[in-house]
C-alpha cells in the first residue's frame, strides 16, 4: 500500500551528517503558502498531470483560489485566531492514485530532503480540503482518518461518508445524498409522477444515491420501472443498451444519479438515436456543470430538474490568477515559462473581454462551500487557542457560526451539514445557452409538509411540452373506483374497478369503496351517498291514482244506487227482503270503497290503524248486511207453509240486532288488536337495496289474520246459506245473485293472501286495494245492478204480483 511508502530512513551523508529522506520521495504542491499553521487542499484543476494532453479546470481552480482568498481573508482578521496565521498546500492533482499520493504527502508534512541533524518534526496539515469527487475522497479519507486529521469536502455527496466507523475524521459542507434523495423523491411526488426510471454510475455515489432515491420513492408511493447502472470507463454496446432499455420503457421520466461525464455519454447515445421524450431529474454532481452546454446532444438535457446547493456571493471575491491560468486564456507563454511552443505574452491581454467560469463569481454554489469550509477550520483553530485543547476534531463538532453571506455553519454527529438545496431546472437563458434557473427551494430543517416550496418562476419541460408530462403506469383511479393491482408488476400497475352498487369513495387512488349507511346508497358515478328515495303507493304515480279513481267510482255507483233505491223506496223490489238491509248494504259498501283510499299516501301512526281496522269492520258490516239478507230470503219461504209463524221470530228488529251482533264480534277483534300490538309505519331497508319501502307494518299478524279470518268465516257462511236458497221462485229469488257475489267475494280473498305475501312493497298495498275494491265491486254489482235495471228499465216487473209470482200465497210483509 501506497501508506508502507511514507517510510523515513536515516542515512549517513558524505559530511558525516545524519538526514531523512521520504521513501520514493516527495510531490511538491502547485500552490503554497507558509504559515504557523497549514491547512491542506486537494483540487483536480491541473489534468496535465493525468491527462496524455494539457487540459485545465476552471472550476477545481476557482475552488482553490476561493481557499486562498478565504485564508487571506483570516489572516487579515485580528479578532480570529490570536495572530496565528495560517498556511496552505494545495494539489493540483487528478486520478485517485495521484489523488491518494498527494493526501499521503499533505499528511506526512516532510520535505524531500531534511539536512538537520536527526529526524525534524513533520509539517502535518492540520485539516485537508476537498476532493470535489466522492470516489476519491472515500479512498484517502479512510486513511486520513487513522491520523485524526479531519477532511472537510465541498462537494463529496456520497451517503456512505456519513459512517463514522469508516470515516471517523470526514466532514462536508455539502448535504448528503441521503437528503438529496429523499428531496428528489419529493420532487417527483410533487409533480405526481409515479412511474420513474433510474440510472446510476457505477460507483459508491450513483449506486448509494440510486438505492436512497429508490427507498424514498417507495415510501412516497412511486414505482421505479427499471435500474441501470454505468459508468465513463465501460463499453459502448452497455450505453446502448441503457439507451434500448429507456427506449422501450412506459416511463416518462428519468432520474440520473451521475457525474457530468456519465451524463454526457448518455444524452449524445440519446441524440444519435433520436430519442428526446424523457423528463430527467438530475443529481447536483451533473445538474448545473456548465460542460454540459459542450457536450453532443445536450439538448437531451433541457428541462431537466435537480437539487443543488445554494448560490452565494462572497463580498471581496476577486480573481487570483496563476501562471498556468494566464497561460491556459490567453495561449501565451510568460517571461519565465519554458513552453516554447507559446508565443510571448505581449502585456496587452486583457481579462476584462473574457468570459469564463473562472472569471464569474456573480453566482457561487459549490464555490461558497470551500469558503465555509475554510472558516469551519478556522473557527475550530480559534476555538483550540482560546478555549484551550489540541484536537481539531472536537473542535469542528463544536462550530457553529454564520457566514458574511448569511448561511449557518454546523455539523452533525455524522458531519453532515444542514440540507439546504435550490431547485434548479435548465433553461435557454438570455446569452443563448443553458444554465440552472433556481425555480423553488428545499430545506430539511422545516417540519416536513413545508420543506419543498416552488417560486413563482416559469419552468421549462423536457421535449418543449408546455406542462408537465404525465408518467404513470396505470391512469389514476377516479373517485368511483378503487384499485386492484396487477399481478406480478409493481403496486403502481393496477386497474381501476368500479365500486359495487351501494358502495363509494370521494377518494382518487382509493383502495377500498365503503358502504352507504342504511339510509343512503350510492349515486351513478359511485362517488357520493344520496339518500335513498322513499317508495309508497302515492296519488301522483298512475298505480295509485288508477285505484283512487276506481274507489271513487265504486263510491259514485254506490251514491247511484243509493238515489234510486231511495226515489223508489216503496216500490215492491225495493221493499222486498227487508229495505233497511239493503240501505245499510249500501252504506257499507261505501265506506269499504273509501277505507281502500286510506292505503294510497303516505303512511302514518293513524293511517296505519285506520286502513286495517277500518276495512275489517266495514267487511263485516258489509257481510253482515248480505248474510242477514240471504237468511230473510230463507225465512220468507219458510214462512209461506201454513201454520208457520217463522218470521215473528226474524222480523226487522231481529234483522238489525243481528247484523249489530256480526259487526260487533269485529270490532272485538280489532280493539284488541289496537290495544296489544297496533300497526305502525315503518322503513323497510331489506326488501331492497337501492330504495326504501314505506309501509305499515301488521304490528300483530295474529290481529290481521283474525280479522280475515272472521271475514272468510261470514262470507263462507253466507255462500253456503245463499247456496242453499238458489233453487227456490226465480221471481223472488235474489238468493242467486248474492251466490255470485259471495263466489266473487270468496274467490277474491282466497287468493288474496298468497299474492299479499308475495307482492314487494308498494304492491302489497295495491293488492289489497284492489281485493277490497274486487270484492266491493262484486257485492254491488250481482245485488243491486239486476233491482237498477228493473227499477229504470223494466218498471212492469217492479209490481208485487211479478215478484210474488202467481202460484204463491204469502202474508210476508215488506
Amino acid at each position: 500500500m501506497l501508506l508502507f511508502r511514507l517510510l523515513l530512513i536515516s542515512v549517513l551523508a558524505k559530511t558525516g551528517r545524519t538526514g531523512c529522506r521520504l521513501l520514493g520521495g516527495t510531490q511538491q504542491p502547485e500552490l503554497a503558502q507558509d504559515g504557523d499553521l497549514i491547512i491542506g487542499g486537494i483540487f483536480s484543476f491541473h489534468f496535465k498531470l493525468c491527462c496524455m494532453f494539457h487540459s485545465f479546470n476552471f472550476r477545481e481552480f476557482k475552488f482553490a483560489q476561493t481557499m486562498i482568498f478565504a485564508i487571506n481573508e483570516i489572516n487579515r482578521n485580528p479578532e480570529m485566531l490570536s495572530g496565528v496565521r495560517l498556511g496552505y498546500k494545495i494539489y493540483g492533482n487528478c486520478g485517485t492514485m495521484d489523488i491518494l499520493r498527494a493526501a499521503l504527502a499533505l499528511v506526512s508534512g516532510l520535505q524531500e530532503d531534511v539536512a538537520d541533524v536527526g529526524c525534524p518534526d513533520t509539517e502535518a496539515v492540520r485539516a485537508i480540503l476537498g476532493h470535489s469527487g466522492s470516489t476519491p475522497t472515500i479512498a484517502f479519507s479512510q486513511i486520513v482518518g487513522r491520523f485524526q486529521i479531519p477532511v472537510i469536502s465541498h462537494f463529496a455527496t456520497c451517503a456512505c461518508l456519513s459512517n463514522r466507523k469508516e470515516h471517523p475524521t470526514f466532514f462536508r459542507t455539502i448535504p448528503s445524498d441521503y437528503y438529496q434523495s429523499r428531496a428528489l423523491a419529493k420532487l417527483v411526488r410533487h409533480f405526481g409522477w409515479t412511474w420513474v426510471g433510474a440510472i446510476a454510475v457505477d460507483n459508491e455515489y450513483g449506486l448509494d444515491g440510486i438505492a436512497a432515491f429508490i427507498q424514498a420513492a417507495e415510501e412516497y408511493g412511486i414505482c421505479v420501472e427499471y435500474s441501470e447502472a454505468f459508468s465513463s470507463s465501460d463499453p459502448p454496446h452497455v450505453v446502448q443498451r441503457i439507451t434500448e432499455t429507456i427506449k422501450q420503457s412506459t416511463s416518462k421520466v428519468i432520474m440520473a444519479f451521475m457525474s457530468h461525464r456519465e451524463i454526457k455519454i448518455l444524452a449524445s447515445e440519446l441524440h444519435k438515436q433520436n430519442i428526446t421524450g424523457p423528463q430527467w431529474i438530475g443529481s447536483d454532481a451533473w445538474i448545473t456543470d456548465s460542460s454540459l452546454a459542450d457536450g453532443e446532444g445536450h439538448t437531451v438535457l433541457l428541462g431537466s430538474f435537480g437539487f443543488t446547493v445554494p448560490k452565494a456571493k462572497i463580498p471581496g471575491l476577486e480573481d487570483q490568477f496563476v501562471k498556468d491560468f494566464w497561460e491556459e486564456v490567453f495561449d501565451c507563454s510568460l517571461n519565465d515559462t519554458v513552453n516554447s511552443q507559446r508565443r510571448p505574452c505581449s502585456g496587452t491581454e486583457s481579462l476584462q473581454t473574457v468570459e469564463s467560469p473562472f472569471t464569474d463569481v456573480s453566482e457561487l454554489r459549490f464555490t461558497n462551500n470551500v469558503y465555509k469550509s475554510v472558516f469551519a477550520v478556522a473557527h475550530a483553530l480559534d476555538l483550540i487557542i482560546k478555549c484551550g485543547g489540541n484536537k481539531i476534531l472536537q473542535s469542528l463538532h463544536r462550530v457553529n457560526f454564520t457566514t458574511v453571506n448569511g448561511q449557518r455553519v454546523y455539523f452533525d454527529r455524522n458531519g453532515d451539514s444542514p440540507a439546504r438545496y435550490e431547485l434548479v431546472n435548465l433553461q435557454i437563458t438570455k446569452r443563448g445557452i443553458m444554465e440552472g434557473e433556481t425555480v423553488g427551494i428545499y430545506d430539511a430543517t422545516f417540519p416536513d409538509d413545508q420543506q419543498f416550496i416552488m417560486n413563482n418562476i416559469s419552468v421549462v419541460w423536457a421535449n418543449g411540452l408546455l406542462e408537465a408530462p404525465v408518467s404513470e403506469c396505470s391512469k389514476k383511479c377516479l373517485p368511483g373506483t378503487y384499485k386492484v393491482l396487477q399481478k406480478g408488476k409493481p403496486i403502481c400497475c393496477h386497474d381501476c374497478i368500479p365500486c359495487p352498487a351501494g358502495e363509494i369513495t370521494n377518494l382518487t387512488e382509493s383502495l377500498q369503496c365503503f358502504k352507504c349507511p342504511p339510509e343512503h346508497w350510492s349515486n351513478n358515478q359511485r362517488d357520493s351517498c344520496i339518500p335513498k328515495p322513499v317508495e309508497f303507493l302515492s296519488y301522483n304515480e298512475i298505480l295509485g291514482m288508477v285505484l283512487a279513481m276506481c274507489s271513487l267510482l265504486g263510491i259514485l255507483l254506490t251514491t247511484i244506487a243509493a238515489l234510486i233505491f231511495f226515489t223508489h223506496k216503496e216500490t215492491p223490489i225495493v221493499r222486498a227482503n227487508n229495505s233497511e238491509l239493503s240501505f245499510l248494504l249500501l252504506a257499507s259498501l261505501t265506506l269499504c270503497f273509501l277505507c281502500s283510499l286510506t292505503f294510497i299516501g303516505r303512511p302514518t301512526e293513524w293511517s296505519c290503524m285506520l286502513r286495517h281496522t277500518a276495512f275489517g269492520m266495514t267487511f263485516v258490516l258489509c257481510i253482515s248486511c248480505v248474510l242477514g239478507k240471504t237468511m230473510v230470503v230463507l225465512i220468507a219461504f219458510r214462512a209461506t207453509r201454513p201454520g208457520s209463524n217463522v218470521m215473528k221470530w226474524f222480523g226487522p228488529a231481529q234483522q238489525r240486532l243481528s247484523v249489530l251482533a256480526f259487526t260487533l264480534v269485529q270490532v272485538l277483534i280489532c280493539l284488541l288488536w289496537l290495544s296489544i300490538s297496533p300497526p305502525f309505519p315503518f322503513m323497510n331497508f331489506v326488501l331492497f337495496e337501492e330504495r326504501i319501502v314505506l309501509q305499515c307494518d301488521l304490528g300483530s299478524a295474529i290481529g290481521f289474520y283474525a280479522v280475515l279470518g272472521y271475514i272468510g268465516f261470514l262470507s263462507v257462511l253466507c255462500f253456503v246459506l245463499a247456496f242453499l236458497a238458489r233453487k227456490l221462485p226465480d221471481n223472488f229469488n235474489e238468493a242467486k245473485f248474492i251466490t255470485f257475489s259471495m263466489l266473487i267475494f270468496t274467490s277474491v280473498w282466497i287468493t288474496f293472501i298468497p299474492a299479499y305475501v308475495s307482492s314487494p312493497g308498494k304492491l302489497s298495498d295495491a293488492v289489497e286495494i284492489f281485493a277490497i275494491l274486487a270484492s266491493a265491486y262484486g257485492v254491488l254489482f250481482c245485488i243491486f245492478l239486476p233491482k237498477c235495471w228493473i227499477i229504470l228499465f223494466r218498471p212492469e216487473q217492479n209490481t208485487k204480483k211479478h215478484i210474488m209470482g202467481k202460484t204463491v200465497k204469502t202474508d210476508i210483509q215488506y
